[in-house]
Protein backbone atom coordinates (compact mmCIF):
# COMPACT_ATOMS: atom_id res chain seq x y z
CA UNK A 1 0.00 0.00 0.00
CA UNK A 2 1.18 3.20 -0.88
CA UNK A 3 1.94 5.93 1.22
CA UNK A 4 1.99 8.78 -1.40
CA UNK A 5 -0.41 11.12 -1.46
CA UNK A 6 -2.92 11.23 -5.27
CA UNK A 7 -2.31 13.36 -7.45
CA UNK A 8 -3.52 16.72 -7.12
CA UNK A 9 -4.56 17.72 -10.33
CA UNK A 10 -6.34 13.96 -11.60
CA UNK A 11 -6.19 12.78 -7.99
CA UNK A 12 -4.84 9.67 -9.60
CA UNK A 13 -3.25 7.01 -6.43
CA UNK A 14 -1.01 5.77 -9.01
CA UNK A 15 1.74 8.83 -7.73
CA UNK A 16 5.39 8.19 -7.71
CA UNK A 17 8.88 9.26 -6.59
CA UNK A 18 11.28 11.01 -8.90
CA UNK A 19 14.54 12.39 -6.56
CA UNK A 20 12.58 15.10 -4.55
CA UNK A 21 9.67 15.31 -6.99
CA UNK A 22 6.44 13.10 -6.95
CA UNK A 23 5.38 12.33 -10.49
CA UNK A 24 1.36 11.25 -11.71
CA UNK A 25 1.91 9.01 -14.34
CA UNK A 26 -1.83 9.40 -15.69
CA UNK A 27 -1.23 12.91 -16.55
CA UNK A 28 2.39 13.66 -16.08
CA UNK A 29 2.09 16.10 -13.87
CA UNK A 30 4.97 16.84 -11.20
CA UNK A 31 5.05 18.55 -7.91
CA UNK A 32 7.15 18.83 -4.95
CA UNK A 33 6.97 16.17 -2.21
CA UNK A 34 7.60 19.05 0.25
CA UNK A 35 4.66 20.85 -1.24
CA UNK A 36 2.36 18.24 -0.58
CA UNK A 37 2.88 17.75 3.34
CA UNK A 38 2.38 21.81 3.67
CA UNK A 39 -0.80 21.46 1.87
CA UNK A 40 -1.95 18.61 4.23
CA UNK A 41 -1.47 21.12 7.18
CA UNK A 42 -3.21 23.78 5.68
CA UNK A 43 -6.00 23.69 8.53
CA UNK A 44 -4.69 26.70 10.76
CA UNK A 45 -5.72 25.82 14.33
CA UNK A 46 -6.84 28.26 16.70
CA UNK A 47 -6.29 28.09 20.60
CA UNK A 48 -7.51 29.97 23.05
CA UNK A 49 -5.52 31.43 25.94
CA UNK A 50 -4.91 28.45 27.91
CA UNK A 51 -4.11 26.28 24.99
CA UNK A 52 -7.83 24.54 23.97
CA UNK A 53 -8.31 24.17 20.98
CA UNK A 54 -11.38 26.30 19.03
CA UNK A 55 -14.04 25.64 16.61
CA UNK A 56 -17.06 27.09 15.34
CA UNK A 57 -20.27 27.18 17.79
CA UNK A 58 -17.71 27.00 21.30
CA UNK A 59 -18.68 28.72 24.34
CA UNK A 60 -16.16 31.13 25.19
CA UNK A 61 -15.58 33.82 28.48
CA UNK A 62 -13.71 37.03 28.11
CA UNK A 63 -10.43 37.14 30.50
CA UNK A 64 -9.71 40.99 30.21
CA UNK A 65 -11.64 44.18 30.07
CA UNK A 66 -11.90 44.78 26.54
CA UNK A 67 -12.54 48.42 25.14
CA UNK A 68 -14.90 48.65 22.17
CA UNK A 69 -13.17 50.90 19.95
CA UNK A 70 -15.34 54.13 18.92
CA UNK A 71 -18.22 53.45 21.39
CA UNK A 72 -17.52 54.43 25.36
CA UNK A 73 -18.59 50.46 26.12
CA UNK A 74 -16.71 47.94 27.52
CA UNK A 75 -17.10 43.88 27.58
CA UNK A 76 -16.59 43.05 31.43
CA UNK A 77 -14.22 39.93 32.51
CA UNK A 78 -16.60 36.99 32.78
CA UNK A 79 -18.79 37.87 29.41
CA UNK A 80 -20.10 34.92 28.46
CA UNK A 81 -20.39 34.66 24.55
CA UNK A 82 -22.26 31.05 22.82
CA UNK A 83 -21.52 30.15 19.33
CA UNK A 84 -18.55 31.98 18.00
CA UNK A 85 -17.34 31.72 14.14
CA UNK A 86 -13.45 31.07 13.68
CA UNK A 87 -12.29 33.36 10.60
CA UNK A 88 -8.66 34.24 9.42
CA UNK A 89 -7.05 37.42 10.42
CA UNK A 90 -5.87 39.03 13.38
CA UNK A 91 -9.03 39.48 14.91
CA UNK A 92 -9.89 35.57 14.77
CA UNK A 93 -12.95 34.86 16.46
CA UNK A 94 -16.45 36.32 15.40
CA UNK A 95 -19.47 36.44 17.44
CA UNK A 96 -22.42 38.21 18.74
CA UNK A 97 -21.98 39.74 22.32
CA UNK A 98 -25.47 40.42 24.27
CA UNK A 99 -25.89 44.28 25.02
CA UNK A 100 -23.40 45.60 22.42
CA UNK A 101 -23.79 43.85 19.09
CA UNK A 102 -21.43 41.85 16.68
CA UNK A 103 -17.76 41.70 17.15
CA UNK A 104 -14.61 40.15 16.32
CA UNK A 105 -12.00 38.65 19.37
CA UNK A 106 -8.98 38.03 19.48
CA UNK A 107 -8.16 34.50 20.75
CA UNK A 108 -5.92 35.29 23.23
CA UNK A 109 -8.01 37.20 25.34
CA UNK A 110 -10.96 34.63 25.51
CA UNK A 111 -10.89 30.73 27.07
CA UNK A 112 -13.04 28.19 26.13
CA UNK A 113 -15.75 27.24 29.06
Amino acid sequence: MSTLPPCPACNSEYTYEDGTQLVCPECAHEWSATASEAASDDAKVIKDSVGNVLQDGDTITVIKDLKVKGSSLVVKVGTKVKGIRLVDGDHDIDCKIDGIGAMKLKSEFVRKV
